[in-house]
């Protein structure tokens, strides 16, 4: 493994990263997360979650008893009573444990066997929320079809931009949610959580009043995948990547150019400008070959060889066969529904997909999140590329919201470019 990097004080860093280091590490800044940090949930009811853990914690130097077993369905969907009873409460009860004191615990890592996501119906709210996603879809394809200067855009655009307002409002009452996200807050206590929380560690939030505060918020990532084979090689190549530093190309698909305003940018636009953002970083810092496209098609099959790094959008639960995988490649697809499932047969959600294809990171929601709640692709990737944070790091600073539906799906301690920025 890469050696630890030395004291803030003997570097010559921007003023965000260090501003995010010392956010994430107040008291002991550009130490990245420690193996001694993580504490590792296993399903003990299922041989290939505590085999894959065990390997884990053996190839990462992980003390062995920096572990909890839960007892739990293996099924990808519970309801929020068997969450409290067979996940949260033992991991809580781990926590507070006197005999475990002196560990110091800040991420959780969940292994292949654990259930996905909370299942909780509001069926008044379903039907709302699916009435109101129609009229933004709707709007959106109507804009698609539209040329970049048509003058309909002046009037269909804040139409949309409503659309999308309204159903961040309805998103705010869902009792859905991933486990993961939950499990975020496993140290606020036990008051009921419906819909998403502002997490304190996103750098968006910085200088404001929020109601959680970061001790009581741990980061959570989880190894998991379609199969046992999936799952072991995620490790393995994050392992190698990470020894041997990740090269190859980088893919970046946005949806339409550029804004001619940039100021004050919310919703699509805002996170299409995030890709535009790093791809322009790509093409003045990234050693390989950038593919870049901005029209509102996606990749098409083998468009992006040797692909080391993707983010992209907009293909809703039907993975695009346009790369072949480098070793400790990290992607993901900014879609609604891209985490819905790690093992459904025949599923061609982006997350299960690109674990499939060979990436050994991605991150996806469980449920419908709004755009609102995905990583904002300039930020996520631009810390990940600088090789000081960790994976699960770089997720939690540009993470915006818990108690909600995004799931990080990597090795927590991987860090791609940490010998080589």
């Amino acid at each position: 493994m890469p050696k630890r990097r030395p004291p803030l004080s003997c570097l010559i860093m921007s003023g965000l990263l260090t501003g995010l280091l010392l956010l994430i590490h107040p008291a002991r800044p550009c130490l990245a997360l420690a193996p001694e940090e993580v504490l590792v949930v296993i399903n003990a009811r299922s041989a290939a979650s505590r085999q894959l853990a065990e390997f884990y914690m053996e190839r990462r130097a992980i003390p062995r008893h920096q572990r909890v077993l839960l007892s739990t369905p293996e099924t990808e969907t519970i309801d929020r009573p068997t969450y409290r009873e067979r996940i949260e409460a033992p991991i809580r009860a781990w926590l507070e444990d006197p005999v475990h004191a002196e560990s110091t615990i800040r991420c959780l890592l969940l292994f292949y066997g654990l259930p996905l996501r909370i299942n909780a119906e509001d069926a008044a709210l379903t039907s709302e929320i699916a009435a109101q996603r129609k009229v933004r879809d709707d709007l959106r394809s109507r804009l698609d079809a539209l040329a970049a200067d048509d003058p309909r855009r002046s009037v269909l655009t804040p139409q949309l931009q409503a659309a999308a307002t309204r159903l961040t409002q309805l998103a705010a009452k869902t009792p859905r949610a991933a486990v993961d996200s939950e499990l975020a807050l496993v140290r606020a206590g036990d008051t009921e959580q419906r819909g998403w929380l502002p997490n304190p560690y996103y750098v968006g939030y910085r200088g404001q009043t929020l109601p959680l505060a970061k001790d009581q918020v741990l980061m959570v990532s989880r190894l998991d995948g379609p199969t046992p084979e999936v799952v072991r090689r995620m490790i393995e190549d994050s392992l190698s990547a990470e020894a041997e530093g990740l090269t190859g190309n980088a893919c970046v698909d946005a949806r339409w150019p550029p804004p001619a305003d940039k100021r004050g940018l919310t919703g699509y636009a805002r996170y299409d400008y995030s890709l535009h953002q790093w791809a322009a970083h790509l093409a003045e810092h990234w050693p390989g070959k950038r593919f870049f496209d901005q029209s509102t098609a996606l990749f098409g099959a083998g468009a992006c060889p040797d692909a080391a790094l993707y983010c992209g959008w907009y293909s809703l639960g039907r993975y695009v066969d346009a790369f072949t995988w480098r070793r400790g490649a990290v992607a993901y697809h900014i879609a609604s529904s891209e985490c819905t499932t790690l093992k459904a047969p025949g599923s061609q959600v982006w997350c299960k997909r690109l674990l499939e294809a060979g990436v050994a990171a991605t991150l996806g929601p469980v449920y419908e999140p709004y755009v609102e709640a995905f990583p904002l692709p300039a930020l996520f990737f631009g810390l990940l590329a600088e090789g000081y944070l960790t994976l699960a790091e770089c997720y939690q600073v540009s993470l915006p919201f818990l108690s909600w539906q995004m799931v990080l799906l990597g090795d927590p301690l991987y860090r791609p470019f940490g010998a080589a920025p």
